[in-house]
């Protein structure tokens, strides 16, 4: 494996920059000249100036203009401006965002008409209305009045999860505005400009975006035809800061079995999170590995399989010292009162959960049956949705063909993978009339 960056040190502290080994000087420094460049500082920014001390104010500043140039060092500074660009103070009043802005592709999501009557199955949102118990809780939350901020940790979901998910408390866990958020939070706290992050091929695409708001770098590690990963995905690479593993993945629907998780985890220099926003549907989850390892966090969302993707809710797993990093960075109230007044009695219904993933299960089931049927080579999912492509018919004309019949499913295309179509589970009649479509259209 190239350069193991996965010593003690590194992996008990995903969250602060690697500290620099102290060893034989570089052959050249900054300027191109035999010797030591000095301290790991300088090595990293050659042209961050020293400290500035409180010492009397020079005369003049760089402008020749009596005052403060606020550097007792300005002579210094000036042996480095020839290294500079010449547009180095110079700031573009036309486009003041940073570089890496212009040059990224933001993430798009799935269509959400706003006008006419669609069956929408094309964004993985719950067919079926969300637990009576969170109707209520709103109310009750609003009726007590909106007035004063909102629990900034939201203690009263973390409570109430940790009970529901035998975790051993509240502390191991971090509440966002859904989960997107905390995958947000993940990647500002631990992956810096220039460093890397590894995500699997085809998955979520917004994992490459937030690497790209940060500058960072990231790098994908394709399924095999069968989706399964390979072991190329658990490689050391010394650029590498965190890495994501969406179980189920989007689009296939697949998993990987917890025990090669936990392989992963162990194998990769750095932290491992596991985006469980369809595990409810699923066979089995990776919670349980929190408790083996501080390298696994596990990202859970509600906006699946608890109906509530119109509120914004979602959650992180880990162990307490992780959680306790990650809280230093989240903003001040991202949860508001209505949403941790439903998330927690959202949380708490267990039995319409079971009721409502036995459902999605059994219609998702017929689905896939019938368009094995129809032609489609489908794959077997966890998820509550499918992925199918037809060896035969273009997946952008059945697209378009649908959607002028009210009918929205999601077309998806992968460079250097292939094309298809992923289609929600939607209600038993909402299903039966994609499918009949489908028929008409083939």
């Amino acid at each position: 494996m190239k350069g193991d960056t996965g010593s003690a040190e590194s992996r008990e502290s995903p969250f602060a920059p690697p500290k620099v080994a102290k060893t034989q000087n570089p052959k050249h420094n900054f300027h191109g000249v035999k010797g030591d460049t000095g301290s790991a500082a300088s090595r990293e920014l050659p042209f961050a100036p020293p400290k500035v001390a409180q010492t009397q104010k020079p005369k003049h500043n760089f402008h020749g203009v009596k005052g403060d140039t606020g550097s007792a060092d300005f002579p210094f500074l000036l042996a480095y401006l020839p290294f500079l660009p010449k547009d180095a103070f110079r700031m573009s009043r036309s486009n003041p965002f940073r570089p890496a802005l212009a040059k990224m592709q933001p993430y798009v999501p799935g269509e959400q008409p706003q006008g006419g009557k669609f069956i929408k199955l094309n964004t993985n949102e719950n067919p079926y209305p969300a637990p009576p118990a969170v109707t209520e809780a709103i109310k009750s939350a609003a009726t007590a009045g909106l007035q004063r901020y909102p629990d900034p940790v939201a203690s009263a979901f973390r409570r109430r999860a940790a009970e529901v998910l035998d975790l051993p408390g509240p502390e191991w866990i971090l509440a966002g505005n859904g989960s997107d958020e905390i995958l947000t939070i993940l990647v500002r706290a631990m992956v810096g400009e220039g460093q890397r992050l590894r995500l699997p091929y085809p998955s979520y695409i917004l994992y490459r975006t937030l690497a790209d708001i940060q500058g960072a770098q990231w790098e994908q590690t394709a399924f095999s035809p069968d989706w399964q990963l390979p072991a190329a995905f658990g490689h050391s690479d010394d650029r590498l800061r965190l890495a994501f593993l969406p179980n189920p993945n989007s689009p296939s629907g697949t998993v990987i079995p917890p025990d090669q998780v936990l392989q992963f985890a162990q194998t990769l220099p750095c932290p491992l999170v596991v985006d469980e926003a369809y595990a409810d549907f699923a066979d089995t989850h990776c919670l349980d590995l929190v408790r083996q390892s501080d390298q696994v966090f596990v990202t859970r969302t509600l906006s699946k399989s608890y109906a509530l993707a119109g509120l914004r809710f979602g959650f992180v797993v880990a162990q307490p010292h992780r959680i306790a990093e990650l809280q230093k960075i989240k903003d001040s109230y991202n949860c508001d009162t209505l949403s941790i007044a439903a998330a927690t009695a959202a949380i708490g219904s267990t039995e319409w959960l079971a009721d409502n993933v036995a459902k999605i299960r059994a219609t998702r089931g017929r689905m896939e049956q019938r368009l094995a049927e129809l032609g489609f080579h489908v794959t077997p999912s966890q998820a509550n949705f499918v992925w199918c492509q037809h060896p035969d018919k273009s997946h952008k004309l059945i697209y378009e063909h649908l959607k002028q019949s009210q009918i929205l499913v999601r077309y998806m295309d992968f460079p250097d993978w292939g094309d298809g179509l992923r289609i929600s589970v939607g209600t038993d009649d909402q299903a039966d009339a994609c499918l009949l479509m489908l028929s008409q259209v083939l």
